[in-house]
């Protein structure tokens, strides 16, 4: 299986550079998974794709301003740190920006010194093992100094920090929104609760690993970066009494959908817990658990494409991405969304 397999032609002016105003505004297509059938509708309606007794699994990791710009000590140098994973209290797994000038030993710092950070292990990856020192609360330094991570590809500035956040957003250590979950209002929620819909949250702490460009040509030779999950006890049983009871399992972003397909076993039982996960979907997996998917449009040659096309069929996706082209859809992080049922 190629990487190359999972392109398609995206024009510019439809990489969507800032969230609408109303979050449940937005488009929303609508693909038949088993059909490849394509209707088009507005986001609020997705009320009317779910039935009493079926679970929304929604992600409640909470975006951390993880984007630090400081200074190389002592040459002044711009450096740019980007948080991806808490070891300790104090030690983080970074991307580091330039990396050829911040070898091991190497001092950074932010905030004319409020902050400061030395490079403690280099990776094989290229990520560096950070150490940092301030005097007070990390988070709320952090929280003073840094900046929401947005991707590469969104070039406005974002006006309203909580924007780049879901409504239910809670357990703070994403480096990355789950996007699809921005489309949620929490009146949208109280109207799918009312009409029956049970709904589990999970945590999966959204890594940049996720959004990596593939970069092998081999699919299976691509190996995902790790991510932080947790899962509680009423998650798990909230999520196994609807599917005991006939009910759907409809996951809000691919990170719900990696999270409850790492803690399945075979026979789709969800079990509790916390872990580390690299779980890789792409065409030829079997999904354990997951029925249906709210989704964004994704990158071409990503891992979320990939993964959605082994949900819905690589053929039955790009015949929808070409048709998301042709009706001006918005796409990426601030972009419409997609169910596939």
């Amino acid at each position: 299986m190629r990487t190359s397999d999972f392109d398609y032609e995206l024009p510019e002016e439809l990489i969507a550079q800032e969230p609408l105003a109303d979050r449940d505004g937005c488009r929303l297509m609508v693909l038949s998974r088993f059909t490849g059938e394509i209707s088009h509708k507005i986001f609020h309606d997705i009320t009317g794709y779910l039935n009493e007794g079926d679970c929304l699994v929604i992600n409640n990791t909470k975006v951390i301003p993880a984007r630090l710009i400081g200074e190389k000590v002592p040459t002044g140098g711009k450096v740019e740190i980007l948080l991806l994973k808490r070891i300790s209290a104090d030690m983080w797994e970074t991307i580091v920006r330039p990396g050829k000038k911040l070898r091991c030993g190497a001092r950074v710092s932010f905030g004319g010194g409020l902050l400061t950070a030395e490079v403690k292990e280099v990776l094989p990856d290229g990520n560096r093992m950070v150490q940092f020192e301030y005097d007070g609360i990390f988070e709320e330094i952090l929280d003073r100094l840094g900046q929401m991570p947005l991707p590469p590809y969104i070039t406005k500035e974002l006006k309203d920090k909580n924007s780049y956040q879901t409504v239910y957003a809670r357990y703070e250590g994403s480096a990355a929104a789950p996007t699809a979950g921005l489309h949620f209002t929490g009146e949208l929620l109280d109207r799918l609760r009312k009409q029956g819909v049970n709904i589990a949250q999970v945590t999966l702490h959204v890594g940049l690993g996720t959004f990596r460009p593939v970069k092998v040509e081999n699919v299976e030779a691509h190996h995902m970066h790790s991510e932080f999950y947790r899962i509680t006890n009423q998650a798990a049983d909230i999520i196994n009494n609807t599917k005991k009871n006939g009910g759907r399992i409809i996951c809000v972003g691919t990170t719900s959908c990696r999270t409850i397909e790492s803690a399945a076993d075979e026979s789709g039982i969800v079990y509790p817990g916390e872990d580390d996960t690299d779980i890789f979907i792409y065409p030829g997996y079997k999904f354990r658990i997951m029925d249906g998917l709210i989704t964004n449009f994704h990158l071409p040659e990503s891992t979320l494409l990939m993964l959605v096309s082994a949900f819905a069929g690589k053929e039955n996706v790009l015949n929808a991405y070409r048709e998301a082209v042709r009706q001006k859809y918005r796409f990426f992080s601030f972009g419409d969304a997609m169910v596939i049922l």
